[in-house]
């Protein structure tokens, strides 16, 4: 039959339990918001932003777009 202590936590178990919680809850160093995109990219303005500019003012947007293009 087993013992009936291990069921229950040691004060010493309970101990480091805690203190490993606390520890890693204090010096994790990831940080998810800073890897967060915030926004469109470069990329996305460069595609879509000329069909903006066409649909609002299609002089300017003429102006704006590429000579090779």
């Amino acid at each position: 039959m087993a013992d009936p202590l291990t069921k229950v936590p040691s004060l010493t178990r309970t101990l480091v339990a805690t203190w490993r919680t606390l520890s890693q809850d204090l010096f994790d160093t990831y940080r998810p918001e800073q890897h967060y995109m915030r926004g469109p990219g470069p990329k996305w303005r460069a595609k879509h932003a000329p069909a903006a500019l066409n649909r609002a003012d299609p002089a300017m947007a003429a102006s704006m777009t590429p000579a090779h293009a």
